[in-house]
């Protein structure tokens, strides 16, 4: 579990079919194999590391879920290490299991922030909802506004100095988790119905 205040940007040093080996430094410090990282939101496993890098393998269900797929060596990712039980939550709960991928269709300057406009798949678009969570790359961020499958969020200069977002353009993918807590409610209300 995770709570998308991304710790670092580390890049893709390598890559080959389904094994990314990512430059990092801050998510090292306490690494031990078989822990798990979000990357751009995916929680994946530890499988290798050294002092400057740790590998990850992708299962085809990864890629075909995630823009990782899309991911060029020397490419920016976002990382987090899993939430420990004594850790302040200052984000929400984000499990690191991608529900889809959206595009960006919005990039607007307003005042120090930037408000980025996401399209959304349709079968997502229930749990987004205006001032609630949503995980794009793995960052929690809240939801502004939510206009049929778009939905924007406010991005401040922080966050855009300390994730990939600053090196986001309209047309690329990004990975999606809608809030767990509105599955959850979905769910038992459909079992009640049953």
């Amino acid at each position: 579990m995770f709570t998308g205040i991304v710790e670092e940007v580390g890049h893709v040093a390598e890559l080959d079919n389904y094994r990314f080996v990512i430059q990092a430094k801050k998510v090292l410090e306490d690494v031990k194999l078989g822990d798990s990282i979000s990357v751009n939101g995916a929680c994946l496993t530890v499988v290798e590391f050294d002092a400057g890098s740790f590998a990850v393998d992708l299962a085809p269900e990864t890629l075909r879920r995630t823009s990782l797929g899309q991911v060029a060596r020397g490419g920016a990712v976002n990382l987090e290490r899993a939430l420990l039980a004594s850790d302040r939550m200052g984000g929400h709960i984000v499990q690191g299991h991608v529900d889809a991928t959206g595009a960006v269709t919005g990039l607007t300057p307003e005042v120090d922030c930037y408000i980025i406009e996401i399209e959304a798949p349709t079968q997502l678009t229930p749990y987004i909802v205006e001032k609630g969570f949503v995980a794009v790359d793995g960052i929690s961020l809240t939801v502004v506004q939510r206009t049929g499958q778009r939905f924007t969020i406010s991005v401040i200069p922080f966050t855009m100095e300390n994730t990939n977002l600053s090196q986001r353009t309209v047309g690329e993918s990004v990975n999606l988790e809608a809030d767990i807590l509105a599955k959850y409610v979905e769910s038992l209300l459909e079992t009640r119905r049953n």
